[in-house]
């Protein structure tokens, strides 16, 4: 295929569109940022936003997982969605009758696939889990819905299912369609996700038959792994498909700030949790460079900021400081950086009990917006090309229509207390008395965690309660500023994130 794989440029290369000269706390001089906004750029696409993850299969039946689908769509245009367990029982998808011959039904397979497209999205298909009556031995996995890890019993019925799979995909949706598509061979097979032993030698026979199976219906279909969680695996996931001249149209792995240093490095550095997950899709993006197939895509099929466990961070502002700040890490690394998950429209642990419980999603129980959620909106709209600079709290992007779109951020871990910060913006290029225009977030502007404390945190808000909660999340229009001799000075409270804008020629 094609290689849409992302080359990271070489450090020290001068564009000079931004310049750190400065930086201290709020009660010292402010931080000084000059913005040349007739520098060099190079492309930037959105990366983060292409692709989210979201529970299993089934729920994209229901019409809760799909205004979800559609909000998220709405402020991020993104295209694609990962979810689990498309072969489960309760998908329906195979059987066999008294004699042991294979019966497929694909009803809710169309079903679910149509809902997705009928949206705007399509699916990043990853295949699994095992059918119970195709499963060499009845391994369930605990979470809630109980899928079955096992190895199949037999790989000539796999192989058949496979190709009558994608066989009707192809008959249903046509090939143009689903060759857009991507299928990933399971999911985390290095840990309990599946019970073939020894796991990495019976996970490389899974993924052989899988990924010819699908090749022999159409050698369209792009197919890749090994999917796995803590980015183990892919160096010798390389070196096995290259040895097998097995088909692979990309690399796919997982990682997650709160994975400890020992599982993603196999070393007992200090790495912060906020450095982690760039740092093991930097890992990954190096050994496919290093490798006999260095231009294939990888994608980053798992992330989310860290936790902090009983603080739940993922509730708070804090994403969209720390989000902001693995934009930059990642960015040049890696082709599609799935977020997980862009619902809690999700029952491994069993259905949700109320909302803001430091769940995965953007949208938590009844169709309430986090702040999470305002702060993919808000990085939305930064530009689709960057300069290159090392500051570590600046992203400065411009549009097409040459408006620079500038990220500024005060990344403070909840576990730790932080100050505000003041910024002295500069912005060279533009008219010395142009227009600026800003938009927040922090814990005053698009915080609906908020919203829902102030309401006394009630387990099941009420739809006028929703509503006035989801009022919060929308960030106000932004906030226009004039440049007083070509700078703006303003606030950065901790953990907040702005967002400048300002046009090149016009005042």
């Amino acid at each position: 295929m094609t290689s849409l794989r992302i080359c990271r440029p070489a450090l020290g290369v001068l564009l000079g569109f931004v310049s750190l000269v400065a930086s201290a706390p709020a009660q010292t001089p402010a931080q000084t940022i000059l913005i040349d906004t007739r520098a060099p750029v190079r492309p930037f696409p959105h990366f983060w936003e292409q692709m989210f993850g979201s529970g299993r299969a089934i729920l994209t039946l229901r019409e809760s997982y799909r205004s979800d689908l559609r909000e998220v769509k709405q402020v991020t245009g993104f295209s694609y969605v990962r979810f689990h367990n498309i072969l489960h029982d309760e998908v329906g998808v195979y059987d066999e009758d008294d004699r042991g011959n294979p019966v497929y039904n694909f009803s809710y397979v169309d079903q679910i696939y149509d809902g997705l497209l009928k949206n705007g999205v399509r699916p990043f298909l990853e295949i699994s889990f095992m059918p119970q009556k195709l499963a060499l031995r009845q391994d369930v996995h605990p979470f809630w819905y109980k899928p079955i890890v096992s190895p199949p019993k037999d790989y000539r019925k796999w192989d058949d299912l496979m190709r009558a799979f994608a066989q009707h995909l192809l008959d249903r949706y046509g090939l143009d369609e689903v060759s857009q598509w991507y299928f990933e061979v399971w999911n985390e097979p290095n840990i309990d996700f599946w019970s073939g032993d020894p796991k990495q030698a019976t996970y490389f026979e899974l993924y052989d038959h899988t990924a010819r199976a699908l090749k022999s219906v159409s050698p369209r279909l792009r197919v890749g792994g090994p999917a796995t969680s803590s980015a183990h695996w892919v160096d010798a996931f390389l070196r096995h498909v290259v040895a097998g001249n097995v088909p692979t149209d990309f690399i796919s792995s997982h990682g997650y700030g709160d994975d400890s240093v020992e599982d993603l490095f196999g070393t007992s550095e200090d790495i912060p949790m906020d450095r982690r997950v760039c740092q093991a899709v930097k890992k990954v993006h190096d050994q496919i460079a290093a490798s006999a197939r260095p231009d294939l895509p990888l994608m980053w099929t798992e992330w989310n900021v860290p936790s902090f466990g009983p603080l739940h961070a993922r509730d708070t502002v804090y994403v969209g400081a720390a989000l902001a700040d693995d934009i930059r890490q990642c960015d040049g690394l890696v082709n599609m950086l799935s977020y997980w998950t862009f619902s809690d429209v999700f029952e491994e642990n069993g259905p949700k009990r109320e909302p803001f419980d430091g769940g995965f999603g953007l949208v938590a129980l009844g169709g309430i917006k986090k702040p999470s959620y305002s702060a993919f909106a808000l990085l939305h709209k930064l530009g689709d090309q960057r300069s290159l600079q090392e500051s570590p709290n600046v992203l400065v992007t411009r549009r097409r229509d040459g408006t620079v779109a500038v990220a500024v951020w005060n990344l403070v871990d909840p576990d730790k207390h932080g100050t505000a910060r003041a910024i002295d913006l500069e912005i060279r290029g533009v008219p010395a008395d142009s227009f600026v225009q800003v938009s927040r977030l922090d814990a005053e502007h698009g915080n609906s965690l908020a919203t829902y404390k102030k309401m006394g945190s009630p387990r099941y808000p009420t739809p006028a309660q929703g509503h006035e909660i989801n009022r919060t999340a929308e960030i106000p229009p932004p906030e226009t500023l004039r440049l007083s001799k070509g700078r703006v000075q303003l606030e950065l409270p901790e953990n907040g994130l702005l967002l400048l804008e300002v046009s090149r020629s016009s005042r």
